[in-house]
This record gives structure tokens, sequence and C-alpha cells, in this order.
């Protein structure tokens, strides 16, 4: 795409006016000039034209807010995290669109190998099925982190560099993108990057689109948690218990499992009937209420992949199995019933 078609693609947004130069934007910031110089020398993409675009980006406010960990990190609670996915709302909306997706959910486990009620969850927990997808211009939201949130600048200048290569791909505005206030894209939430390596054009339409698209969404996430190792038929999870303090060294190791399920006993870690195989030890921790332990397998640590983070990847697993569960009864024939 040329320079000027690229402007013009602009300029053809609906209800959008620009300026060449547009005040207290990030055109003139000297890393904007570095990453815009970075553009061009590993991608092509000529530096003038990522400054035509970065003036037009805002810092967000409302993006350094959310971006924000808790001000009391030690506070968490597993049982109020879990409330907020697996519950009623969030249960129908899921069954409504496993049944309008059946078809394509199908395909994607016969394909990918990922079972459909997982499918199901993740896109459930991200978006409750697309009702929440975010409303940040993309570009604004990570021009913010890029550039005004140090901590975790390297990653989002990945990101940023990611939407310019995407839209360039998809021969898209780049300002036409909107989502997250981390810049997570559609009814999957995928960041730029990962919709650039693990979207597929699931309905065969010839584009991806995760924002409007179900099927190339389930296609997306079946492949994404396929090609970093989904094991068909692998377990997630089991229940747990634990006694004594030992078990803290097996905390330690992290979520990636390194231990064969059977060999935790010797940590004080029983659970029984647990899957053969190698597991993590995963702590559920409430406020004023005991802790709760499961033993985590390969396919919880896949879906940590999506998510880095355990109560995340129990939530998703808990969501499917509610979902498996609420459809099996829709599905069941009572005895009585007439065909």
């Amino acid at each position: 795409m040329t320079r000027l078609t690229y402007l013009l693609l602009l300029a053809t947004l609906p209800g959008m006016a620009f300026s060449s130069t547009v005040a207290d934007s990030y055109a003139d910031r000297p890393e904007a000039r570095t990453f815009a110089a970075d553009m061009e020398r590993e991608y092509g993409i000529p530096a003038g034209q990522t400054l035509d675009l970065l003036a037009h980006a805002r810092p967000v406010t409302a993006v350094l807010k959310a971006i924000q960990p808790p001000a009391n990190p030690a506070i968490r609670s597993w049982r109020s995290y879990r409330s907020r996915f697996v519950e009623p709302r969030r249960i129908a909306a899921g069954l409504r669109f496993w049944q309008a997706h059946a078809a394509t959910l199908a395909r994607a486990e016969a394909e990918y190998g990922v079972p459909q009620d997982i499918v199901v969850a993740i896109i459930g927990v991200e978006t409750i099925y697309g009702k929440h997808m975010g409303r940040f211009q993309t570009l604004s939201a990570l021009a913010t982190l890029a550039f005004d949130y140090p901590p975790r600048a390297e990653l989002f200048r990945h990101e940023l560099e990611s939407l310019l290569l995407l839209a360039r791909e998809q021969n898209r505005s780049v300002l036409s993108y909107q989502g997250s206030y981390a810049g997570a894209l559609g009814l999957p939430q995928f960041l730029p990057s990962s919709e650039r390596r693990y979207a597929v054009d699931f309905d065969g339409d010839g584009k991806v689109d995760l924002a409007t698209s179900a099927a190339d969404a389930i296609g997306s996430v079946a492949h994404f948690l396929a090609e970093h190792g989904w094991e068909k038929g692998g377990p997630i999870l089991t229940p747990a218990t634990v006694s004594g303090e030992k078990a803290e060294l097996l905390l330690a190791e992290g979520i990636e499992p390194k231990r064969m399920a059977g060999d935790l006993a010797a940590f004080g870690v029983e659970a029984p009937d647990a899957p053969v195989g190698a597991a993590a030890l995963i702590d559920y921790v409430t406020p004023d209420a005991a802790t709760e332990y499961r033993l985590g397998y390969h396919n919880f640590y896949v879906i940590t992949r999506y998510n880095r983070s355990s109560f995340y990847a129990t939530a998703v697993a808990d969501l499917a199995e509610a979902l498996r569960q609420a459809r099996g009864s829709e599905n069941r024939v009572m005895p009585n019933a007439i065909p």
C-alpha cells in the first residue's frame, strides 16, 4: 500500500476528520520517532507514515488506570473471582452460543482436538460472547501503554508494532480497530500479535474477522490452544488436599507441571484417583476461608498461555464444566417425555 493510499484510507473512516498536525500527539515524542524509525528499518513502513498515524493517537488516562496492579496484591479471593465467571447469566449465554454454532464448534474440535466446551468457555470469560469487547481505540490504547507506561513499555511497543503490521496485512485503517484497554481484539480478545500468528479464517470468506465472525473466533481459539500444545483427551485439573508445610515447595515451583501426580504424596498432597501424568500444585486463596487446592496438568498450563493467571485458567475450566453439565441436562430426554 502506498503512503497516499494509506492516508486516503484514514480519511474514509466515517465521522472522523484528521489533520496532518495535532497538538499533544505522540508524533513529536523522541521515543515515538525511534519507534517509527525501527518500523521503517524492520518492515519498510516509512517513518513519516507511522508518525502520521501516531499524530492521531491520544494518551488515554483510563487505560493507565486500568493497567495498574491492585493497591494491595495480597488481597486475592478465588471465590469472588470465580463467581464473576461461573454464574447463571454467562452459562445461559454460553448455551445459546453453543447451540447457535454447534456445527462450527464440532468442526474446530475435530480439526484441532480442543473440546468445544473449552472454546465456548474462553469466549464467555473474555467477552460474554461478544457483549463486552472493549470500546477503546486500539491505536491510542497501545500508544498510551507503549510510551507512557514504563513497566511494560517493551511488551506494548511490540503490540503497537503488531497492530500496524496487522492493519497493513488486512488492508484496513489502523484507526478502525477497537478493543480492550490493553489492545485485545474481538470475541476472543486476541492481542494484535496473537491475531497475526494464530487467527484463522474459519468461515472461509477470505478474511479474518474476530469481531463479527463467530466462526473465525472459534477456529482461532482452538488453533491457539492447539499450537500451544493442547493434548486431546488429556486432563486439566483434579481436586487435591494438602497437609503439612512441605507443599510450599511445590507451590514455589510455579504452575508448569514438573512432577508426576503420584509422587506428590511425599509433599503432603493427596489427590485420590488423580490422572496419571505430570502435574503442578495450584492454590486458591480466599480471605477468611480455607485455601483450596487442585492439581493442574499440561492442558491447564496450555490455558494459562492464553492468560498467565491460574485463577483465569481455572475459571475457564470450571465454566466449561458448568456449560457441559447444563448442555447435557438440556439434551437429556426425560423418561416420561413425548419424543
